[in-house]
């Protein structure tokens, strides 16, 4: 399994990647995904 440098993890299995202009991409790693199955809901705060 591989865990890119670049990229900030949580104790909980989620990575962030923040770009230089201000935009974010989040993430599960490959140990999450396996162990959650299919996700087929995220909430996200308003």
């Amino acid at each position: 399994m591989s865990n890119p440098q670049q990229l900030r993890y949580s104790k909980e299995h989620e990575w962030l990647s923040a770009l230089e202009d201000g935009v974010a991409t989040i993430g599960i790693t490959e140990y999450a995904a396996n162990a959650l199955g299919d996700v087929v809901y995220a909430q996200l705060p308003e």
